[in-house]
């Protein structure tokens, strides 16, 4: 991941300011920097989204395509998680570092998604054992400014929302062979259900208090944090310790408490720029990427 190099004097300062509730950029310990949405960026695509946070910009673009079922759920759809971080995003994306980061983001998609709940993937099966609907997301780390993890999963919620996958028939002639027609009508198709897609809350443990939407700088102080993927309920689906640092008991009680409450207000401003958005339809002015 993306690192700064401090010195002891710059770490006190953030550390002291920590505990006094006042971070460097003005903001307390349970505020995000602003959050920066646009859906539906990337033409040829089935869904898109670009989420800014900070210095943090991230681009994920979502293709249905189909495909077979899995032998062990004949009667679900699945999702497929790739991420590449750019080279241009750090230097130390450059060779290896990319692909282990992109890796490690990539399972973490897969277990934030392996809650029954979080989509309905039956919803994509179209003929159960035959055939089905695979959702490829792909996410592009564009600049990494810390607190990747919750910059994707709002990324990846985002482009969900937006996407849409053609309507299926499927006709049987008389010898029982069976023949797909995909509908050619933009407006009659599926729309994928997000309302219990969780979103990613990293909390960074920084002397002995914990903040959210940690800085690069902040990073750099904080020997440990907990990744917890909230939906919007407020309900806890994955938890997950990263850093060389250890977490007592009472810390993440009082972080995993912390995470259910910021989460569902993620969630809800969130899920206001989406139906913002999709209100103004073809007339919002887009700002648009590879379009």
């Amino acid at each position: 991941m993306a690192s700064v190099v401090l010195s002891e004097a710059e770490k006190l300062y953030i550390v002291h300011g920590v505990q006094e509730d006042l971070r460097v950029d003005g903001r307390g310990c349970e505020d995000y920097r602003c959050v920066e949405v646009e859906t539906d960026v990337v033409s040829n695509t089935s869904g898109s989204a670009r989420v800014k946070l900070g210095h943090t910009d991230i681009l994920v673009g979502v293709k249905a395509e189909m495909g077979t079922p899995k032998l062990e759920k004949p009667d679900e759809g699945y999702l497929e998680f790739f991420v590449d971080c750019s080279a241009n995003a750090t230097p130390e994306f450059e060779g290896r570092g990319g692909e282990e980061l992109g890796t490690e983001i990539a399972n973490t998609l897969y277990r934030v998604f392996s809650s029954e709940s979080s989509v309905d993937l039956k919803s994509l099966c179209i003929n159960p054992r035959e055939h089905c609907w695979v959702v490829y997301v792909d996410v592009l780390l564009l600049e990494c400014g810390g607190n990747l993890f919750d910059a994707i999963s709002i990324a990846v919620k985002a482009a969900l929302f937006n996407t849409r996958i053609p309507k299926v028939r499927v006709l049987e002639d008389e010898e029982g062979s069976k023949e797909i027609e995909l509908s050619d009508d933009p407006y009659d198709c599926i729309r994928l259900n997000v309302v219990d897609v969780p979103c990613i809350v990293t909390l960074s443990k920084i002397g002995y208090r914990h903040v959210v939407d940690a800085t690069l700088q902040e990073e750099a102080c904080s020997l440990a944090s907990l990744l917890i993927s909230v939906t919007s309920k407020g309900a806890l689906t994955s938890m997950k310790k990263v850093g060389k640092g250890s977490l007592d008991p009472e810390s993440i009680f009082e972080m995993m408490e912390t995470g259910k409450r910021v989460g569902k207000s993620l969630h809800i401003a969130l899920q206001k720029i989406l139906d913002e958005e999709e209100s103004l339809g073809t007339s919002r002015q887009k700002v648009g990427f590879l379009g």
